[in-house]
């Protein structure tokens, strides 16, 4: 062979060797990038699949719920339920002894009632103000609110409903108060409607009857909407002689994750001192109180809370509680009373001799919204001495809790009534179902109860914040004459 053959052929033969080595080059890098992904692949499937309970809410209800150790998570189980409203004459189920119809419909977003001495119903139609959520976490929010049926803009009004003939059908409905922001709670103290919008306590004139308020109001005091304001909710009560007004304030965060300045008023029961217009602090390491009531006997005050997240599916168990001047419930620090949440720092395990232990769990993430007591309801027993509350629903358990209405029963001292065997065991005292089913059997959500009422005939009134009714639950046995009666 020539030089100048043989030249060609070299040639050849690097060029095959080059490609060769690049093939098996882009080969190793494919599959370790194949690699990688699978890696990362697992590693996502690991956190997002979300914590399994171990525990049924069952056992994490009542005076002495089961405290597991904490099963940290970095990023939150996720479990929404979608939505699927009710179809044509579909309800929820109520408990044995009871029926259930609807008062009202076609509703937005209706949230908090307020039952007046006339027999009127207020309503808030109502939703979080507009979100600042940014970057990837406020795109997952924003895409589980809105499969959660919570991504509506609010309404920001209040409806008046009216059913004039008491056959437990509201015949008038009308807007009564509008161009608020994100309203919640409300109360009449003499001729005047006090409503909270979730940056403010307003004043209205007002006299019962009247089917209409105009004008801005007065402002009696701020309340924090300090960023991010994830629990918006304001909800009030008067005090006993009408000369204040409690407010319930939840937190910012989960667990003052952004610094403890942006908790500044919040995560507590503010209480409103209405002629000097100013708030102080009345209870506080409360991280969302929303419902509150007086108990008919006592006259002390009583809330729900809804507890911290991302310790586990079984932790730590919501709450009802009553609420004393100066309490101090543990959060961000402690819950359930002795129960230190070490993700919070600086750490503050000196705080727990002083924590108040809330009096009475309802399961973990069941988020209790609304609370009213028995006074003036005519289901008859066993629900005549208790607490009729609202668990609005679990987003991040598995399996899903809440999404139904219970009752608490009470003693003749004003605490829940419970009962143990010889081993401290509790055999009777947990709470009771009153209506259920508004998850599907496919695990969608057909609507979550919101909040409660008993109105001027006895009936219970459960807001559906998702399906826009307000349920009326009666004792089956009712007449409607004696509806109509106790109407007139």
């Amino acid at each position: 062979m020539t030089c100048s053959r043989a030249i060609p052929v070299l040639r050849d033969a690097q060029l095959g060797c080059n490609l060769a080595l690049m093939s098996d080059t882009k080969r190793n890098i494919l599959i370790f990038l194949a690699m990688i992904l699978v890696i990362l692949g697992a590693l996502v499937f690991y956190f997002v699949r979300g914590d399994t309970a171990q525990l049924t809410t069952e056992q994490l209800s009542g005076p002495s719920p089961v405290i597991t150790e904490p099963r940290e998570e970095i990023f939150p189980t996720i479990n929404v339920a979608a939505v699927s409203s009710w179809a044509e004459g579909e309800q929820p189920t109520p408990a044995q002894g009871l029926s259930v119809s609807r008062f009202a419909e076609g509703l937005d977003h209706p949230r908090s009632m307020l039952v007046l001495s006339n027999g009127d119903v207020l309503v808030t139609e109502t939703n979080s103000p507009p979100r600042e959520n940014k970057g990837i976490e406020g795109w997952i929010m924003r895409k589980l609110m809105n499969r959660a049926g919570a991504g509506t803009p609010s309404a920001n009004r209040i409806r008046l409903l009216r059913d004039s003939d008491g056959d437990g059908v509201a015949e008038s409905n009308e807007v009564f108060l509008d161009n608020l922001n994100s309203p919640f709670g409300m109360e009449v103290i003499g001729n005047t409607l006090y409503v909270a919008n979730t940056d403010a306590l307003v004043a209205y004139p007002f006299t019962v009857g009247d089917t209409k308020i105009a004008g801005e109001g007065e402002k009696i005091v701020d309340l924090s909407a300090s960023k991010p304001n994830n629990h918006w909710t304001r909800n009030i009560i008067a005090s006993e002689d009408g000369t204040k007004i409690y407010v319930a304030v939840g937190s910012a965060t989960n667990i003052a994750e952004k610094g403890l300045d942006v908790e500044m008023g919040r995560a507590m029961v503010l209480e409103v001192d209405l002629e000097t217009k100013k708030s102080i602090p009345y209870s506080v390491g409360l991280r969302n109180p929303v419902g509150m009531d007086r108990h008919p006997e006592t006259g002390m005050l009583w809330t729900v809370v809804n507890e911290r997240d991302m310790l586990g599916s079984d932790l730590a168990p919501d709450y009802l509680a009553q609420v004393e001047i100066g309490t101090h419930f543990g959060w961000p620090w402690i819950y359930w009373g002795t129960y230190e949440d070490l993700r919070v720092v600086p750490r503050r395990a000196d705080l727990i001799e002083y924590v108040r232990r809330p009096d009475y769990a309802l399961g973990a993430h069941t988020a209790p919204l609304g609370l009213v007591f028995s006074e003036g309801a005519t289901l008859g027993a066993p629900f005549d001495n208790g607490a009729f509350i609202a668990l609005h629903g679990s987003w991040n358990r598995k399996p899903a809790a809440g999404y139904k209405v219970v009752y608490v029963p009470f003693n003749e001292n004003g605490q829940p009534d419970v009962e143990r065997d010889e081993e401290g065991n509790v055999t009777s005292g947990l709470p009771v179902d009153v209506l259920t089913d508004f998850l599907n059997n496919d695990g969608d959500a057909r609507g979550r109860p919101t909040m409660v009422a008993i109105d001027a005939t006895g009936g219970l009134l459960v807001t559906d914040d998702v399906s826009g009714i307000i349920w009326r639950v009666q004792g089956s046995g009712t007449a409607a004459s004696d509806t109509e009666a106790a109407a007139q």
